[in-house]
């Protein structure tokens, strides 16, 4: 299979992730949102140089992974592409940084180094738990809680309208590539002057195909409302799920478990 069509059907495999059927999935869409919202803020909160306060807020994306049958693998490729970002961020920090903080079998560890693995660990925590968060629920279902939780409808409606035109816009591209594909074989049609010319047809393409889905949805009856097929409603399972996570949040941001069970383990040994 072509590389494009694969990155395409890739592109969806995460809500196609959410039509599990597992404790996790079946948590109130605004509650996931909630927690999640919290986690990300509660990892964010450390400071630069922490390093062990972080290490246990791994337990709820590896909670999240084996509750809710989500392939481990495909959820580190997806960190993994994005990590460039992160490492640019923190890149530097080694050179500006160089007061020495840890001395390790002669080894000197500089703060800038410190910072830079603390800045790692908080982009992997927070992507981690936004993508989970989409494989459990699907963005629609995201959306939903979101709107449900009391953003404004049109904020809600834009943002789920975002998400769906990227298919919109990845459908096309798809086609066009394969048509260009088949006229030159693989070989010819791949210079600077024809990418100028297919983004400009892309473009056209996909304003005209959003413009037929827009009339579409109104003579269906939208009303700028999002419903969902599925009822949620918020049970005793989700009071617990989200008061269990406020517990733990709270837990692992006052305490450094992590650094106490080393002292623990070292006294025992």
């Amino acid at each position: 299979m072509p590389t494009f069509d694969k990155e395409y059907f890739n592109l969806g495999y995460l809500d196609a992730l959410s039509y599990k059927d597992t404790f996790v999935h079946r948590l109130d869409p605004g509650i996931k949102v909630i927690a999640t919202f919290l986690f990300v803020l509660t990892v964010v909160s450390f400071p630069k140089y922490e390093l062990s306060g972080l290490l246990p807020f791994f337990f709820f994306p590896v909670l999240f992974v084996s509750s809710g049958d989500i392939p481990a693998k495909f959820i580190l490729k997806k960190i993994l592409l994005v990590s460039p970002f992160a490492l640019f961020v923190g890149i530097f920090n080694p050179f500006l940084d160089r007061d020495i903080m840890y001395s390790f079998y002669g080894i000197n560890i500089s703060a800038g180094w410190i910072s830079f693995l603390s800045i790692f660990i908080k982009y992997v925590l927070t992507i981690s738990a936004a993508l989970l968060l989409i494989a459990t629920t699907s963005f629609p279902g995201v959306c939903y809680g979101l709107q449900k939780l009391g953003l404004p409808e049109i904020f809600v409606s834009q943002l789920l309208f975002l998400y769906r035109y990227i298919f919109v816009l990845a459908e096309e591209t798809m086609k066009i590539v394969r048509a260009r594909d088949m006229r030159s074989f693989g070989r010819t049609g791949k210079g600077l002057k024809t990418f100028i010319n297919l983004i400009s047809v892309l473009f056209i393409r996909t304003v005209e195909k959003s413009e037929r889905i827009y009339r579409a949805m109104l003579s269906r009856g939208f009303d700028g409302k999002i419903r969902s097929a599925k009822k949620y409603s918020i049970s005793g399972v989700d009071i617990i799920f989200i008061l269990t996570t406020l517990a733990l949040l709270y837990l692992f941001r006052k305490y450094d478990i992590a650094w106490q069970l080393g002292n623990l383990a070292k006294k025992i040994i």
